[in-house]
């Protein structure tokens, strides 16, 4: 259906920034929302951030509340994660994921890109 693949992942020193991508191909007409989720070392995935195609709303955890900030290039199909004033508590692998309704789970996944904060 679609396919996603993440990319601008990499070391930092704490305090700094990165952008993520995301790039959608296949259907997608058919995302409703593209949302980005991490899992840290050792951790549970947990949601991040997300976005509705149309751009309407934006929802984010309160961990990244005021640092990082979800958006999308339609025209690109793309969905980008800015993250700035980064902790060592972000290093994760950060995937994005689609979803295709309001009432749909996140069903299409990328592949992961490894972000790590030294401290």
């Amino acid at each position: 259906q679609v396919q996603l693949v993440e990319s601008g992942g990499g070391l930092v020193q704490a305090g700094g920034s990165l952008r993520l991508s995301c790039a959608a191909s296949g259907r997608t007409f058919s995302i409703y929302a593209l949302g980005w989720f991490r899992q840290p070392p050792g951790k549970e995935r947990e949601f991040v951030a997300q976005t509705r195609w149309s751009g309407v709303t934006q929802d984010y955890a309160d961990s990244v509340k005021g640092r990082f900030t979800i958006s999308r290039d339609n025209a690109k199909n793309t969905v980008y994660l800015q993250m700035n004033s980064l902790k060592p508590e972000d290093t994760a692998v950060y995937y994005c994921a689609a979803a295709y309704s309001r009432d749909s789970s996140y069903d299409a996944w990328g592949q992961g890109t490894q972000v790590t904060v030294s401290s």
